[in-house]
């Protein structure tokens, strides 16, 4: 049995990894809540810390006595949003931990077997070339995708400089059960869903034209798993579905699928928000990795367990 430590463990993928791992590893989850929630992990046994990943005296403390096997590094200020209004503080939890939790595994020669950063489709930016590889040009926008970039980069390089197994992997739009629609900034189908489902007016920055890369949230987990567990280190992978959908076109499969009719309320475009958005999932296909969920029977899934709530 591995062990293994989740940061932004009670948060929406990370809660979602953790019930994926607990039958057959011991899992330790660090978390503050701000975004998480502690009911997205009381139905299964870990070891829970409500803490600060910024704090550096608990995070040292944590990774010396914890002898962790995996580390899975999702903790973060997941807001391209909150990035432009606290870029100081954001920055804090986006990078500096990161790095501050590289360098001690470093400096301790602490033996883990993979160390896997989760960064974000953000750092593509608005280059025109589409799908977005792994080797595309990068253009961050905003503090959040300059932080992810930096991050994955720091993430990248130590296994190159100092030959700890590292791995990172780009997320493109995730949804899926555990999504805290409570957020102004969480992901735009978790709001969806609870203005479905609640008669409540949805706020659309743009036009509806911008485009995504939605990918349920199973199929992240399982290939966040297959990937800790490939020899390959020192790379960084996209995690999607590999298809692209424009907003509006979302919004509308989902009323077919809830039956219900959206209020929609239009506003201007947000600063940093990226017009077109598809990844090219051909790296993550070449390690036998295939996303099993369409898009309808994502969301299909996702609207039964919002009206189950």
């Amino acid at each position: 049995m591995s062990k293994v430590l989740i940061t932004g463990g009670a948060g929406f993928i990370g809660s979602n990894l953790a019930h994926a791992l607990v039958d057959n590893n011991e899992v330790v989850i660090v978390d503050d809540l701000s975004m998480g929630k502690k009911e997205n992990i009381s139905d299964i046994d870990v070891t829970f810390y409500q803490h600060d990943v910024c704090d550096s005296s608990f995070m040292h403390r944590l990774l010396s006595e914890g002898h962790f096997d995996y580390i899975f590094y999702l903790a973060a200020v997941s807001s391209v949003a909150d990035s432009v209004v606290r870029p100081l503080e954001t920055h804090l939890v986006n990078q500096e931990s990161v790095l501050d939790t590289l360098e001690y595994i470093r400096q301790n020669n602490l033996p883990i077997k993979k160390f896997l950063f989760t960064s974000s489709a953000a750092v593509y930016g608005n280059y025109p070339d589409f799908p977005k590889r792994e080797d595309a040009r990068v253009q961050p926008l905003t503090p959040y995708a300059i932080d992810k970039y930096a991050s994955e980069r720091f993430t990248i390089d130590y296994n190159k400089l100092y030959g700890i197994p590292t791995v990172a992997v780009r997320f493109f739009n995730v949804y899926g059960p555990r999504q805290n629609p409570n957020s102004p900034y969480s992901g735009v189908l978790s709001i969806v869903s609870k203005c479905l489902k609640n008669d409540d007016t949805f706020v659309l920055y743009g036009d509806g034209s911008q485009t995504r890369d939605f990918v349920y949230v199973e199929d992240v987990v399982n290939a966040l798993i297959k990937i800790s567990h490939l020899k390959i280190a020192s790379t960084v992978f996209n995690i999607a579905n590999g298809k692209e959908t424009s907003l509006m076109s979302i919004i509308n499969t989902y009323e077919t699928v809830s039956g219900k009719q959206l209020k929609v309320k239009k506003e201007d475009s947000r600063n940093g928000d990226i017009q077109r958005s598809i990844a090219d999932i051909s790296k993550l296909k070449k390690i036998g990795f295939e996303p099993r969920w369409s898009l309808v029977d994502g969301l299909q899934k996702y609207w039964s367990y919002y009206l189950s709530l």
